[in-house]
Order: structure tokens, then C-alpha cells, then sequence
């Protein structure tokens, strides 16, 4: 009672939110959310989670679990997988033969969420074949290798603990891309009542229900271990492996095992099993700094010189080496670079291909397009920022005769198309590991590798930053205001190429439309200037941020670092002025 006598204090938009919540939501912890706040008529907080729905996109959903048709819980799991069952027998033939592959990485309610989305499916007759915990890039694979109509996976990769995610895979192997995710919203809009709640679904089995790790675990590891073949495993460095309290550990060890390297590997054991708190580090992400601590210990300890890490759901990685007696993590360009050069050394073309194909996001190094200016040994193209179409991309060039092999971009995610069209942190591991052979036997390291490439193509370096956004209004004004002034210069340097992917303009082409996809939604603009330096400014999708990616190349290191920052300030001053608009620099 006391209930009701408090929820009639709000108005009538929001008490009609409130009852519709509790009308659908049979999760009690959920539940008690809505009405403890309602009960604390706590309206700023319900209109925050309550107001908007959480949105759909290429990236699926993700973000705070928490009661709220604007957070992840397990009733806008069931109306995501409602509107994604709906959407999928609508659009693809087969549907209820093919089935749909399910897994999830081991986050708070990650297996709820994951029984959930199962228990959708079998409610409209949709066989799943289920995974279980796993790492993200086995979804994309069985995927593929089991024909599935589509995967998810519960996960919300390297995000803070208090996070999960909903990220889908079409029948291709790849992430989505528009118009699917369009058409995936508004089917989950058409969809809100939901249809079942059957948490035993996966439990109790049934002609429905098929456990697809069994099929699928073992020819992933034979696809990884060949994809980084090792001709002497007696030579290989020993190396320290982070899960960074994730999932990759049982997967990483396998190919491990396979290549012959069980023996070379140093676990770090404060973070070797999965534990959805993540209490060792700030952020489970293995960029951040602090993050390989715990391992740079290990590694001391026992006279290692290189690190190896996962994020929690293993589809990115990253390495640390030693250099002259300090440790030096590679930047996500850097180690692009060198598994590219690895895979251009090691390269076997397969009869009537059109050869060798590389692929780098817009806001990755372009030391990928030098490499192929002073080669011309392989084809080379830019997507724009996600694996979503690194992936699509990379499945056209193989349909035109390519061997599309890798792509990367900087945020530490690489691609090997022979083994999925999305980033995968095990195989890149593998990889990177049968790399270090090669180079060893060369008395090369990581490092030393790296800068005889920068010797023959110059030398790549960035001034990579963000900065904090009042508002998206406050983004946008800015954007708006860069391009009603038309800068002809940055600082004291001339713009060669001015590409807008929010109003679909780039000044190279013929008819000065982009070749890359335009989104009016978001905010994009790259620019090439002279004296090598290009960037690219875009508004973060995920976050209040606006990111700056700056890269100079020069033919020393110095020189092109210092063309980089240069052009930093140039724009802080002239176009985003942060005193001015309110925003805050990192």
C-alpha cells in the first residue's frame, strides 16, 4: 500500500512506465529495483532507467545491469532475442534447420542472460546449439562451421564489471551490419511482451537443444595451431599468459598444447580463472595502464621476456617485451603491423587468387599503405572503425578472388580470416608466438623487428588522446561549427584531403562522395595535411567522448612523433577549443 500512495506522486508518464515494468518483469531481483525506487519515489533515477530503451545496434546491445528498459536485464534479454527470433524467420530461409549458436563469457548474470536467450528461440521453434562459456570469437566460428542462421554472445568484453552485452553474429560469421541492426530494433520494438521465462530450457534439453561445444571445440584448436605453425617448438621463448580473469585460459592452453608450447608458458595464477569482479585490476582491459602489472611480476620472477594477454572474453590481445631492461607493451598499430609483415613473409597463394589482401580500420596506422606504396606485394583497404566491417569486407575480397588473411585495428583486435571474420585474442596469441620463432632464428625480437620494418618504411607514430563531452549537443554543435568555418589549414599545414563521413563528403574522389559508409548519426572527419600527418576526429558512440587519432610519419621517430603532437594542439586551439566549449581533456 504504501507503494501505491508513493507512486501516485509522480506523473502520469512515469507511474505508467513503473506498472508496465512490473507488469513484464518476473526477475525478482529486478523486480525489487523498480519498486524500492518507486517506493523512495526516486523519479530521477526511474526516468534515467526507465525513459528510453536500451538501444540496439551493429554492436547489439550493451551496458549497466540493472532494472530498466535502458539497461541489460534479463527482460530486455528476452525482448532483444524476441525481436532477433522474429527479424531472423522474417528475412532468412531455413531459420528452423539452421538453428542459432549461443554462448557466453563469465560475467555476472552472463549465464542467466545466455539460458534466456536459449529459451526464446526454443519457444519459436528455433533449434539452438549451445556453447555455453566460452570466448567470444568461438560464437562467430561455430557460426560458420555449423551453418547457424546466427550466434550471440553474452558478453560485455574488456567493459567494467558491473556491465554486460548482447553482441549478434549473422549467417555469414561476421557482426552485423546495417540495414540488420535497423531492422533488428524495430522488430524487438514489435516484440516487447515476453513469451517465456523457462530458465530449465538448456537443462532439460530436448530435440531442440544440441550442445554444439562438442562439434565444434576441437577443429577450432587444429584451425588455430595450423594458422600459427611452429617448425621447432624446442626454440620458442618461454612467455607469461593473462586471461586478465577472463575466459581464454582452457582455449589458449589447447593451442598451446598443440603447437608443443605448454612447457614455455608462465600463468598468471592471481588471474588465471574467470572471477566477474575482475579484483586485480581497474579495468580488465589489457591497454590500460596497470593491467599487465601482475604479469610484468611474474615475468620477472622468472627471467621472462615477454607477456602475453586476453581481455576477459579473449578476442583482443596484447604483448609486452623487454627492451635493455624495461618493459615496452606494443601499441595495437605496432603489433598490426607485425603480424601483417608475418603474414606477407609467410604467405601461400592458392591457385587463381588474386593474391594477398590486408585490411586496417580508418583510425589505424596507415604504415599497411606505406608497406604496400613501396612494395605493392599485397592489396590493401580501409573500413571503417569495428571488426563488423573489417569482417564483411574481408568475406567480399575472398568472394573477388582475394586471400583476404588479416585485418586489424588499433584497439588491439587482429583477424585471421582461416579462422573467423572477427577479432580473435587466441589466435592472434598463437600467431604473434609463431611470429617470435621465426624472427628468433633471424636474432630478431618483437621489437627489433618492428623498427627494421619502421627503417624501410618510415617510422609511424601517434598522438592518440580524447576528450570529455559535456553532451552529445555539445559534440555535435562542435562538429557543426568545424564545418561552417572550413578550415583550409591545421596550424601552419595545408589540408590535402578533407573526408566527412557524417555529411557523405571526401574532396579525392571523382564526384566527392566517399567511398566508406556514411552515418548521419555520428560524428566523423579525416583529414590528410601536408608534411605526412593525417587524422581522423570522431564522436564516441559508447561513451561522452570526442577521440582524436593523429598519426605522423617521418623517417625517424622522433621527427614523426613530434609532427603528431604538434598537429594535436593545432586542433585543440583551433577547432575544438576546450575552455571554450566545455570539454575536458584527458
Amino acid at each position: 500500500m504504501v507503494f501505491t500512495t508513493k507512486i501516485s506522486n509522480m506523473d502520469q508518464t512515469l507511474q505508467n512506465l513503473v506498472k508496465e515494468w512490473l507488469r513484464l518483469d518476473q526477475d525478482e531481483s529486478t523486480r525489487s529495483e523498480i519498486e524500492r525506487l518507486a517506493a523512495e519515489n526516486n523519479t530521477v533515477e526511474l526516468q534515467s532507467r526507465l525513459q528510453k530503451r536500451i538501444a540496439f545496434g551493429t554492436a547489439g546491445l550493451r551496458g549497466r545491469m540493472e532494472a530498466g528498459f535502458s539497461r541489460m536485464n534479463s527482460l530486455t534479454v528476452i525482448q532483444a532475442s524476441q525481436g532477433l527470433a522474429e527479424y531472423l524467420l522474417r528475412s532468412e530461409t531455413d531459420v528452423k534447420t539452421r538453428g542459432i549458436v549461443i554462448g557466453r563469457d563469465a560475467r555476472h548474470n552472463s549465464d542467466k542472460f545466455a539460458k534466456l536467450v536459449a529459451a526464446v528461440f526454443v519457444a519459436k521453434g528455433i533449434p539452438v546449439k549451445w556453447l555455453g562459456q566460452v570466448h567470444t570469437p568461438l560464437v562467430p566460428y561455430t557460426v560458420a562451421h555449423l551453418n547457424a542462421a546466427a550466434g550471440v554472445m553474452v558478453t560485455a568484453s574488456h567493459n567494467p564489471a558491473a556491465d554486460n552485452g548482447y553482441k549478434v553474429y549473422w549467417g555469414n560469421g561476421c557482426q552485423i551490419i546495417p540495414p540488420h541492426d535497423a531492422g533488428i530494433a524495430k522488430s524487438i520494438e514489435e516484440n516487447l511482451e515476453p513469451i517465456t521465462w523457462d530458465m530449465e530450457v538448456v537443462e532439460r534439453g530436448g530435440p531442440l537443444v544440441t550442445n554444439a561445444l562438442r562439434q565444434v571445440e576441437a577443429g577450432y584448436m587444429s584451425t588455430v595451431a595450423r594458422n600459427a605453425s611452429i617448425s621447432n617448438s624446442e626454440s620458442s621463448l618461454p612467455f607469461v599468459y593473462t586471461p586478465m580473469h577472463g575466459v581464454g585460459l582452457p582455449f589458449f592452453t589447447s593451442v598451446m598444447k598443440q603447437l608443443g608450447l605448454e612447457n614455455k608458458m608462465h600463468v598468471v595464477q592471481e588471474q588465471a580463472h574467470p572471477d566477474p569482479d575482475f579484483p586485480t585490476v581497474r579495468f580488465p582491459n589489457p591497454e590500460e595502464k596497470g593491467a599487465l602489472d601482475l604479469a610484468k611480476q611474474v615475468a620477472d620472477r622468472n627471467g621472462v621476456n615477454l607477456i602475453l594477454a586476453n581481455d576477459p572474453d579473449a578476442d583482443r590481445f596484447a604483448a609486452a617485451e623487454k627492451v635493455e631492461g624495461e618493459w615496452r607493451q606494443l601499441t595495437g598499430n605496432q603489433m598490426g603491423v607485425l603480424l601483417a609483415s608475418h603474414v606477407l613473409d609467410t604467405y601461400q597463394p592458392r591457385s587463381n587468387s588474386k593474391g594477398l589482401a590486408m585490411l586496417s580500420s580508418t583510425v589505424s596506422s596507415k604504415m599497411l599503405a606505406g608497406m604496400v606504396a613501396a612494395d605493392g606485394k599485397f592489396h590493401w583497404e580501409e573500413t571503417l572503425t569495428g571488426f563488423k566491417w573489417l569482417g564483411n569486407r574481408s568475406r567480399d575480397l575472398q568472394q573477388q578472388g582475394y586471400d583476404a588473411l588479416f585485418a586489424y585495428e588499433e584497439a588491439i583486435g587482429y583477424m585471421f580470416s582461416e579462422v573467423v571474420f572477427d577479432k580473435d585474442g587466441v589466435a592472434a596469441a598463437a600467431v604473434f608466438l609463431a611470429a617470435c620463432n621465426r624472427w628468433n632464428k633471424e636474432g630478431l625480437t618483437p621489437w627489433t623487428k618492428y623498427n627494421q620494418l619502421c627503417e624501410k618504411y618510415g617510422y609511424f607514430e601517434d598522438a592518440n588522446t580524447y576528450v570529455i563531452s559535456p553532451s552529445s549537443d555539445v559534440t555535435n554543435a562542435v562538429f557543426e561549427q568545424i564545418r561552417q568555418n572550413k578550415p583550409t589549414h591545421v596550424g601552419r599545414r595545408s589540408i590535402l584531403r578533407w573526408r566527412d563521413l557524417t555529411i557523405g563528403y571526401d574532396s579525392a574522389t571523382p564526384d566527392n562522395k566517399p567511398t566508406l559508409p556514411v552515418d548521419k548519426s555520428s560524428q566523423m572527419i579525416s583529414c590528410e595535411l601536408d608534411g605526412n600527418v593525417h587524422f581522423t576526429v570522431r564522436g564516441s558512440g559508447t561513451e561522452p567522448k570526442i577521440k582524436f587519432y593523429i598519426e605522423g610519419s617521418a623517417s625517424t621517430s622522433a621527427e614523426a612523433k613530434a609532427s603528431a603532437h604538434e598537429v594535436l594542439e593545432d586542433l585543440m586551439r583551433e577547432w575544438f577549443k576546450p575552455e571554450e566549449n566545455g570539454l575536458k581533456r584527458e
